[in-house]
């Protein structure tokens, strides 16, 4: 801004010099141009937009905060593309899931003006809006085609607030949700077909329903083998337990709570009893040594080392089970849908995240991130994208024969993503959070209580959290 006062300056004086000069110089010759007498309002103001482009980009360096994972290295990959096409810089900056939250929450406290970008979790939109950090992009995203270029779900889930408002604050960008890896060669070997059908009375397969799953589970646990039957998520930081749990909380016929937002009699209901009961059960039974605070790499891992015949992941860290040099099962690892609960209700947990803008950041680096986000959402960025591995929420690419033979899980990431729900996405989603995450992790993996007792603690917390925020009547 300096350096573009000091040229208005220039001129404005050149301007009173040349005044001057024909002031002391008397009237015009014949040879000489008449004095121009339009005055400052009628002078057409074409300098100062040619001296901008002349100046070159306004922003030539583009910052997108996100959490440390696969998807995030994709998109540096898209981001490179973005260079090499524009000439604008783009940075990927990563965090731990762990910290994510906590960093991103905190420099928006401050008001900060560290990244220009940030792909947050679907939970962050509530807090993340009415706490002003993100920028509004309805008339951005409405203009530019994009409402209309993702699946609804997605949209719905990742970018609109409040629900049913029709106002947009992030552009879908990472599709997820949970599913399930398991061993096919563990599953087709003959002799262990035939032990399992003798012992359970019907034929191994994946698991379509939570019965299966745990039958399956427990006949696959051999400790002395080094073997185990399910790895799943029971981690402490962030949601892992939570998001985990709620595989079996929506498919048991359960939930957190009501459409009035009361927790009191639904989440401590029989039915999440339940859910909590067998999410216990497939703990304590059949999980691998060292995986009480796991989450999506130990999960991985676990599978990767022989140790775990299926395992619970986000399809977003599927690409490492199918890549061979990665794991040594990658061509005997098959993947499918969370199984159906015993009522034959059939979800799964959501995950995914959408791209938004910070506010704070000054209109130039506003407009510079809606250049990014509109050039992202093209069709053919959006293939290109899918291809890499990143979970596009576009409609032409996901029905497309290509994104189905992209990878060997894709066809279960689509059907998964019709039957996904998803936890609290208000404001006070993070207090809701930590006390689910304590009380059924004190319950899940500290063995203390009963999952009647974990879940009572939840609903009353919740119900005063939820009174506490506006949400429920006293």
């Amino acid at each position: 801004m300096k350096h573009m006062q000091s040229k208005r300056a220039f001129w404005l004086l050149l301007g009173g010099l040349i005044l001057l000069l024909a002031a002391c110089g008397g009237g015009t010759t014949d040879t000489e141009e008449p004095a121009d007498t339009t005055t400052e309002e009628e002078a057409p103001a074409e300098e100062a937009p040619a001296e901008e482009e002349a100046a070159g980009p306004a922003v030539d360096e583009l910052t997108i905060f996100w959490a440390q994972w696969d998807p995030a290295d994709y998109l540096q990959e898209i981001g490179n593309m973005y260079e090499a096409e524009t000439g604008i810089k783009v940075n990927v900056l990563q965090e731990p899931w762990g910290s994510f939250g906590d960093v991103f929450f905190a420099e928006m406290a401050a008001q900060g003006t560290s990244y220009d970008m940030v792909i947050g979790d679907s939970q962050w939109l509530g807090q993340a809006t009415t706490q002003g950090h993100y920028l509004d992009l309805t008339e951005f995203m409405n203009s530019a085609g994009l409402t209309d270029s993702v699946t609804e779900a997605t949209l719905t889930y990742y970018g609109e607030y409040p629900p049913g408002s029709g106002t947009y604050w992030a552009f879908p960008t990472e599709g997820d949700a949970n599913g399930w890896a398991y061993r096919k060669d563990l599953f087709e070997d003959p002799e262990e077909m035939a032990a399992f059908e003798e012992e359970y009375g019907y034929p191994l397969a994946p698991p379509t329903t939570m019965q299966q799953l745990m039958d399956i589970a427990k006949f696959f646990t051999r400790p002395d083998e080094g073997l185990y039957g399910s790895a799943i998520y029971t981690q402490a930081d962030y949601d892992g337990l939570t998001m985990g749990f709620q595989n079996m909380l929506f498919s048991f016929g359960g939930n957190w709570s009501d459409e009035n937002f009361n927790p009191q009699g639904v989440i401590n209901s029989p039915e999440s009893v339940a859910a909590l009961e067998f999410y216990r059960e497939l703990y304590n039974c059949c999980q691998p040594p060292g995986m009480s605070n796991a989450f999506f790499t130990e999960v991985n891992d676990a599978f990767i080392s022989g140790q775990a015949a299926m395992g619970m992941n986000y399809f977003a860290f599927f690409p490492a089970l199918a890549n061979p040099e990665v794991n040594p099962y990658a061509e005997t690892t098959g993947y499918f849908v969370n199984p159906a609960g015993p009522s034959g209700e059939h979800f799964a947990s959501l995950g995914g995240q959408g791209i938004s803008i910070i506010s704070y950041i000054s209109p130039e680096r506003q407009q510079a991130a809606q250049d990014f986000i509109r050039w992202f959402g093209q069709d053919e960025i959006q293939a290109a994208w899918a291809r890499l591995g990143g979970y596009s929420a576009n409609k032409e690419v996901l029905a497309s024969d290509e994104f189905m033979a992209v990878a060997p899980f894709n066809a279960a990431f689509a059907e998964t993503m019709g039957i996904v729900k998803d936890f609290y996405n208000i404001p006070v989603y993070g207090e809701l959070l930590r006390v689910a995450q304590d009380e059924m992790g004190q319950f899940v993996v500290g063995g203390e209580g009963t999952a009647q007792e974990a879940l009572d603690a939840v609903a009353e917390q919740h119900a005063e959290i939820l009174k506490d925020g506006g949400f429920l009547d006293e």
